[in-house]
């Protein structure tokens, strides 16, 4: 394809030595080849930086950004954000799976469209890499206060145009960081829309299920109160709607 756009894939890791593999090669696999994949590692305590450093050497698109220290998944994709050189971004986190022609078919959506904001359906697998059988599909156009009750959003189905968007600032600390990212964006009254396109495959993985739903409980709640600086009422009120949307998310196909 001639005059193809450059996408900065974005992707934070930490300790994912047994998924990044995969992911990695699903960046590798598009159909789309006119991207630059920009990882920054934790630093993880595994092999993660070295699986990714392997894929440095042989392809000169693929770039690892390595801390000194840990500052959290949040700070990571920031600094991937922060380092990207094309004119649109798109996120995968280092344990989900694109499917091959993700990027081809999403950028020539926005293009046609003129989009600021795109996202799409994602496919349910389990830690193993086999599908559960349920798809999340997208919740049509969603606007600021829309996201606020329903995160329906797919990290890995998400592309922006950052020449519409503009500076993308770091979320606040401990704190959902795909939530704020995409409330930051929403919140300048830029709208996201839907592709019913299948686009990725995010991965549930057993470790720790418990306490990472209860995190997860906290980190959506300090979105609302720290970040977004809702009032208590309107915070109980979002949440209920997120809580309602997450259970039937998890319910249905």
């Amino acid at each position: 394809m001639e005059n193809q756009p450059l996408v900065s894939v974005i992707m934070p890791c930490y300790n994912t030595e047994k998924y990044i593999t995969q992911s990695i090669q699903s960046v590798l696999n598009q159909t789309y080849t006119n991207w630059e994949l920009i990882i920054t590692d934790g630093p993880s305590l595994d092999e993660t930086a070295t699986i990714v450093k392997t894929y440095c050497e042989q392809d000169p698109r693929i770039c690892l950004i390595t801390p000194t220290k840990r500052n959290g998944i949040a700070d990571a994709r920031h600094r991937s954000i922060q380092n990207a050189k094309g004119d649109f971004l798109a996120f995968l986190d280092s344990d989900d799976i694109w499917v091959s022609d993700k990027l081809e078919k999403q950028v020539a959506f926005m293009q046609s469209k003129g989009y600021a904001f795109t996202y799409g359906n994602y496919e349910i697998i389990n830690a193993e890499g086999i599908a559960t059988g349920k798809t999340v599909c997208n919740g049509g156009v969603v606007d600021y206060d829309k996201y606020l009750r329903n995160t329906i959003i797919g990290c890995g189905s998400v592309m922006l145009d950052k020449n519409k968007i503009g500076p993308i600032l770091q979320p606040a600390k401990d704190v959902n960081d795909d939530m704020a990212l995409w409330c930051s964006i929403l919140r300048t009254s830029i709208k996201a829309y839907p592709m019913d396109e299948l686009l990725y495959q995010y991965r549930i993985r057993n470790d720790g299920a418990s306490s990472h739903r209860m995190e997860m409980i906290r980190s959506v709640w300090k979105v609302y109160r720290k970040q977004e600086k809702l009032s208590l009422s309107k915070s109980i009120i979002c949440f209920v709607g997120y809580a309602f949307n997450a259970i039937k998310k998890r319910l249905l196909k």
